[in-house]
Parts: structure tokens; sequence; C-alpha cells
């Protein structure tokens, strides 16, 4: 038992496995607070699943095997590498969803696939790669997120408008009512519902404030002639409440 322990606690066991737990740990915090399917547990096994993998990988002269007579046996520690990161793609692909038009879980997924190669480096005793790895990793997740938040993102949106046919609202009367409300717009579509006698709009603005779309709504909903619009913002498929004046969402 002693002898198992001291075998342990040998620097080139101990340190990368310790090392691998607090990677993992750091990494998945952030998934966790984000509140991401691949939280703190998710991104600490799979790096010191990583890591103990490699090491097993890279004593194979250790491993205990029956062979048969004038076997021979030509190890390549570096398949094991390829085997782990293969089968990070598979957890990666549990986390990935469609949603809509939004694709959830690329960031959380792409965490998941750094965190198994930092597990790695860490078993091949690349302690200063993977160091400086877990560093640019939390950097990216955390920072970068933090910038991102403060700058002016232009956010696009789907605007659809219901029109009874005939009715004096047009697309030219449209595009001046977004300009006025200081919306960039884009190309206008038409398209005609002959039994409902509806004609809709169609086209996708970009706006920069959130109070900009309060201001749009309101401009709409004073319209007569408007039975219903849309604003749908791009990447979140639960979008805005459709105003319909018959009473109806569509």
């Amino acid at each position: 038992m002693a002898e198992l322990l001291q075998d342990f606690l040998r620097q080139d066991i101990a340190l990368p496995m310790i090392s691998s737990l607090v990677t993992g740990f750091l990494i998945g915090l952030d998934r966790e607070i984000r509140g991401k399917p691949a939280g703190l547990r998710t991104h600490a096994l799979v790096c010191f699943a990583a890591t103990i993998l490699t090491l097993a990988a890279a004593r194979q002269g250790q491993w205990t095997v029956v062979l048969l007579p004038d076997t021979q046996i030509v190890a390549d520690p570096a398949r094991m590498a390829h085997g782990i990161l293969t089968g990070i793609g598979f957890l990666g692909a549990g986390v990935i969803f469609r949603e809509g038009a939004s694709v959830h879980g690329l960031t959380t997924a792409a965490s998941l696939w750094i965190t198994s190669a930092l597990g790695i480096v860490y078993g091949i005793g690349m302690y200063w790669l993977a160091l400086a790895g877990t560093v640019v990793t939390l950097i990216l997740l955390v920072a970068v997120r933090l910038i991102h938040a403060r700058l002016p993102v232009r956010t696009e949106i789907r605007l659809r408008v219901t029109l009874r046919l005939g009715s004096s609202f047009d697309a030219e009367r449209l595009t001046a009512l977004l300009n006025s409300n200081g919306v960039e717009i884009g190309a206008i579509s038409r398209s005609l519902s002959r039994p409902s006698e509806r004609m809709r709009l169609s086209t996708a603005v970009h706006v920069r404030q959130e109070a900009t779309l309060d201001r749009l709504a309101r401009a709409l909903t004073e319209e007569p002639d408007v039975l219903a619009f849309d604003l749908m913002p791009v990447g979140d498929p639960a979008g805005r409440t459709l105003l319909d004046r018959t009473g109806d969402a569509s």
C-alpha cells in the first residue's frame, strides 16, 4: 500500500492529475455560472479522464498483458489522443442543439474540446503549454464576453406586417415609418393571401438598442391599417408577441 502511495505521489503522476482537475474546474465553473448543459463536473471529468488516459498510454510498458510467444508490440501513444478527441466529439454533439433559426451550445462544445486537449497536454508533461492554454481559454470565455457585452452590437430583426388588401399602408410607407424610428432596413418582400384578403410585408431590419424595438412596436400599433405585426430577433426563437387587431395571435 505504501508503495502504491509513493508511486501516486511521484511528480510525473500526481502533478498532471491535480493540474487537470483544477483546469477542468476553472473552465467548467464559467459554463456552470452561465447555466450551460455541460458545467463544472463535466469539464472536470473530461480534463481528468484525458489526462489519466494519456498517462496510461505513455506507460504501456507497465501494462499487465499476456502475450503470445514471439509477439512484437509496436506502441504509439499518440493513438490514445486521437481516440480521446474523437470521443469528445460525441459529447460536443450532445450539447449542441438547434431551436428555430438559432444554434445553441457551440461555445460549450468548443470548451469541452479544448478541455480534453489540455488534459492530454498535462498527461504528456508539457505543463507550460497546458498552463498557457488554460489562461487563454479563460480569457476567451470570460474577458471577451465582458468586452462584447459593452460593444454597440447590431441586432437583426425579422419584421412581418399583415395588412388589409387594398389598404393605403404600403412598402413605401413602411420604409418611411422605419426610417423615422432610426431603423436600418433591407429589401421588403410582398406576399398575398387571397382567401383571407390580406397582404403581408416582410423584411429584415437592424437595431442597436432594445428601446428602438419598443418605439417601432408602438408606431405599428398606432397604424389603423396594420392588422398584425411580428418582430422576431434572429437568434431569439421566442421573439416578441405578435399584435393582432382581431384578438388572435398568429
